[in-house]
Order: structure tokens, then sequence, then C-alpha cells
């Protein structure tokens, strides 16, 4: 990996999403069948209050992902382990061949902290660095809901407007000039998001897809991400092969003696 890797890294455990306990195996599920009530057009606030209520409730989440991302044409294999203290911080360990960790990443309400272990160099900054990535509408809350498959929390507001067809709901507005689209299926799962603000260069698609069960809940097991601001362009496919809920975990993280504050 190129001297770039500690920003790849970083735009890696920022958009996607296990040590401490054994997460189950994943199973397959098939997707519900909506009610009628879930699937009347002219009953908007009802279809919200049901998508809402199908996204996923956890107070902890840990899963181990297989990923590729490529960052402008360049690309590399690795896998992530993550943990969710819901609300509270992300932390995600990233190793590459060999099961060697090449980065730490911890993401909170207000920081950001991350570890490039090749170089010896670590980044803490506060949490609106993302915001060289990522819209300003895009708070801590939505990289949680892009780890495990729910819908950006600001996507679900009263003034979006909804329209059925005979499988899908989406969900449409306007964000103080953030454009979005978010598509459920006909479990209300989110499968499709498109944020893009054209004043700013910047936009992001996510597309979430075979679904599995873990620990009586369902999430995609496979999710995929572009983005792209002015000239930077980042693709992430993350696939779940472990995944649990609600289990206790730890987040170990500190700075090594010796390492150095990326410039």
């Amino acid at each position: 990996m190129k001297r770039s890797i500690l920003s790849k890294l970083f735009i890696l455990c920022c958009f996607v999403a296990v040590t401490g306990c054994k997460a189950r195996k994943l199973a397959a599920v098939t997707a519900r069948k909506p009610d009628s009530a879930r699937v009347n057009a002219d009953a908007s606030m009802s279809k919200l209050n049901a998508i809402r209520a199908e996204q996923l409730n956890f107070n902890t989440f840990s899963g181990r992902a297989k990923a590729e991302f490529d960052i402008n044409g360049k690309s590399n294999d690795v896998t992530m382990n993550i943990r969710i203290n819901k609300g509270k911080k992300i932390w995600v360990s990233i190793t590459a061949i060999a099961g060697i960790e090449v980065a730490r990443a911890l993401i909170t309400p207000d920081s950001i902290l991350v570890i490039n272990k090749l170089q010896g160099l670590y980044l803490r900054k506060p949490f609106s660095y993302i915001y060289r990535y990522a819209s300003q509408q895009i708070d801590y809350n939505s990289v949680e809901a892009l780890f495990v498959g729910n819908a950006i929390p600001q996507l679900l507001n009263e003034d979006a407007k909804l329209q059925a067809d005979s499988s899908n709901v989406s969900l449409s507005g306007n964000l103080q000039d953030l454009v979005y689209k978010m598509t459920v299926g006909p479990d209300l799962k989110v499968i499709e998001t498109d944020l893009s603000d054209e004043g700013q260069g910047q936009s992001l698609h996510v597309n979430n897809s075979a679904f599995i069960q873990a620990a009586n809940r369902e999430l995609p097991s496979q999710i995929n991400i572009a983005s792209a601001v002015l000239t930077k362009k980042i693709n992430l496919n993350m696939h779940y092969i472990r995944a649990d809920f609600d289990q206790p975990l730890e987040y170990p993280f500190n700075i090594p003696s010796g390492y150095e504050a990326a410039r």
C-alpha cells in the first residue's frame, strides 16, 4: 500500500462498516411481503412510520467483512472487523494479507482517530473532517447507519415525497441543497440510497443486497458504496461473513509511543 494509505483507510472506515466475542454465522433470508397498510400510496405517514420500525435496533454490533475498495482506480482487498456501540462509537480494525493489522480507527460523534501501523502515523481530527469527503448533512448517526444498512436518519422526515410501485417504496426530497432518493424493498429494508450536492460536487450512492439473518435480525450482507467529491472517487464493496448484536464488546485504541501525527 502506498504513502496515501492513511487517508484511504480513513475513507474506508467512515463509509462502510470480531474479537472479544464469537460472531454467529449468517443465514440467508427471504424478504417478507408487506401488508396493505405499508403500501397504501395515500398513507404517507403510516408508511414512514413503518419504515422507521423496520430499521435495525441494537445496543452493540460486531461484524467481520471482506472488502474491496477502489480509490481513483487503485484497489485493495482487506478484511474489516467492525464494532459499534450505538450512538457512541464505531471501532474498525483493518487487516491485509496474512491477517496483519494495517490500520485501526475509532469514530465518535465528536472525533475521528486513525492509526496507520504500516508507517507509524496517526490521525486525530474532529468529526467535521469527514466533510472533506461528504455533505455536511452527514453526521455520526449517518455513518453508523451505513455500516448496518439502515436508513440515513435525516431522510426519514415528514417532508419526504413517498411513492410506491408494485414492490418498492421510494422517498425523495431536498435537505439544504442535498438532493436525496432512498428506495426500500417489499420488507421496507433500505436497498438503495442516492445523495447529491451539485454545488459542492459531491455524490454518494449506496446499494444494500443479499440480506441475511444474524441474532434474529436482518441486515444486508453486501453493502456497496460509491462516493465522489469533485475529482476524488471512492468505491467500497463490503461483504459481511459474520455478524452479531448486543454482545459485550471492547474497543481497544491507543496511539503507540513514537508514532507521528499525519500531516
